[in-house]
C-alpha cells in the first residue's frame, strides 16, 4: 500500500470549442463514420485553434476548477504539467502556466510519460506531499494532439484530440486519497508508438512523419490488453482489496475496443468504466482527468468511492492507482 498524507481536492477540465467530426474525417482522408465507431468507439474530438497551445488549454482547466470548487491556487507551491506536447522544448508549461496564474512561490515542472503522464502525475504529487516536501500541488493533463497529428494518416489521425484537465492535491493526514499503486515500463517496445524530436533517427533509418505521431497500432493493443489487467490485479492486491470492491475504473481512454477487451480480461463491468474517447478522443494524458470530471458532472463519482485509475501508452509506459475519491 502507499503511504499517503494528500487528498485530491478539486478538479476541472477544458476542451477547445472547435469539433472534428467522423464525418469531417470523411472528406480529409479513406475513412467513414461507421469504420470509425465500430473500430474505435469515437465520434468526435475537439482541435485547438492554430494560436492556441498546450499552456492555454492548461490554464483554462485550472481556470474551471478554481470557479467551481471556490479555490485559489496562489497558495500551491508545485505544479505538474504531464504533456507530451509542450508549448517549446523551454520554457515548460508548467513555468508558463504558473505566470498566467501569477502563483509567485511555486516549483514547476513539465513530466512526459505519454498517455500514462496524469497517473504518474499524481504519483509524484502524493510522494512531494506526504513526504512533507510540498502541501499543495497542480496536477495538470493537457495535449494539444492535433498539432503532432499527421492527418494523412488514416490510421492515427482518426484517434487524436486536444484537452485538458487539472487536479489539486493538498496535505490531509486524517482522509488521504492515495492507496496503493504499480507502475512500470517497457522501453524495448517504444518502437511501436513515437514522435521524433529534432533528427533523431533511433526508431528509423531515414526521418519519417517528422514530429508526427507513428504509431503500430496492432503490438500497442496487444501489449495494453495483455499489460494493463496484469497491472490492475497488481494494484488491488497491493492494497489488499479485490478488483470487486473497487466502484470505478478509469482507464487511459485510447480506444474503445481496447477498454472492452481490458475489462474482459479482468473480468470488470464496462458498466463501472469511465472514459471520455467518445465525445473527445484519444486526448493522451488528459484522457483520464476528463474521464474523472465526467464522472463528477454526471453524478457518478461519490464521496467514498474507490476508483481505480490507469494510464498506458509511449514509452512503453504504464501507470495504475487506487485512489478514495473525496471532494
Amino acid at each position: 500500500m502507499l503511504t499517503s498524507k494528500a487528498r485530491i481536492t478539486a478538479i476541472g477540465s477544458y476542451v477547445p470549442e472547435k469539433k472534428l467530426t467522423n464525418y469531417d474525417l470523411e472528406k480529409i482522408v479513406e475513412t467513414n463514420d461507421e469504420w470509425i465507431v465500430k473500430r474505435t468507439g469515437i465520434k468526435e474530438r475537439r482541435i485547438a485553434d492554430r494560436d492556441e497551445f498546450t499552456s492555454d488549454i492548461s490554464y483554462k482547466a485550472v481556470t474551471n476548477l478554481m470557479e467551481r470548487y471556490d479555490q485559489t491556487v496562489e497558495d500551491v507551491d508545485m505544479i505538474i504539467v504531464c504533456t507530451l506536447t509542450p508549448d517549446f522544448n523551454t520554457p515548460s508549461v508548467a513555468s508558463l502556466i504558473q505566470a498566467k496564474l501569477g502563483i509567485k512561490n511555486a516549483g514547476a515542472i513539465d513530466l512526459n510519460a505519454a498517455c500514462a503522464g496524469f497517473t504518474y502525475g499524481l504519483y509524484i504529487a502524493n510522494g512531494l506531499v506526504t513526504s512533507g516536501l510540498n502541501k499543495k500541488i497542480l496536477v495538470v493533463g493537457a495535449e494539444t494532439l492535433s498539432k503532432i497529428t499527421d492527418y494523412e494518416d488514416r490510421t492515427t489521425c482518426i484517434l487524436f484530440g486536444d484537452g485538458a484537465g487539472a487536479v489539486l492535491v493538498e496535505y490531509d493526514e486524517e482522509n488521504p486519497s492515495f492507496i496503493s499503486s504499480h507502475i512500470g515500463s517497457e522501453g524495448d517496445k517504444g518502437k511501436h508508438l513515437y514522435c521524433t524530436n529534432l533528427s533523431n533517427q533511433m526508431f528509423e533509418e531515414e526521418l519519417i512523419n517528422s514530429h508526427k505521431i507513428v504509431q503500430n497500432g496492432r503490438e500497442v493493443y496487444k501489449w495494453a490488453v495483455t499489460s494493463v489487467p496484469k497491472g490492475m490485479t497488481k494494484v488491488v492486491e497491493n492494497a489488499a482489496v479485490s478488483l470487486n470492491e473497487v466502484d470505478w475504473f478509469v482507464p487511459h481512454s485510447a480506444n474503445l475496443r481496447m477498454i472492452e477487451s481490458i475489462c474482459e480480461r479482468s473480468d470488470f463491468p464496462i458498466e463501472r468504466t469511465l472514459y471520455s474517447l467518445v465525445d473527445y478522443g484519444n486526448t493522451s494524458s488528459a484522457t483520464i482527468p476528463l474521464s474523472l470530471d465526467q464522472g463528477v458532472v454526471e453524478g457518478k463519482l461519490q464521496n467514498g468511492d474507490k476508483v481505480l485509475l490507469y494510464g498506458f501508452g509511449g514509452g512503453l509506459a504504464q501507470a495504475g492507482l487506487l485512489i478514495n475519491w473525496s471532494l
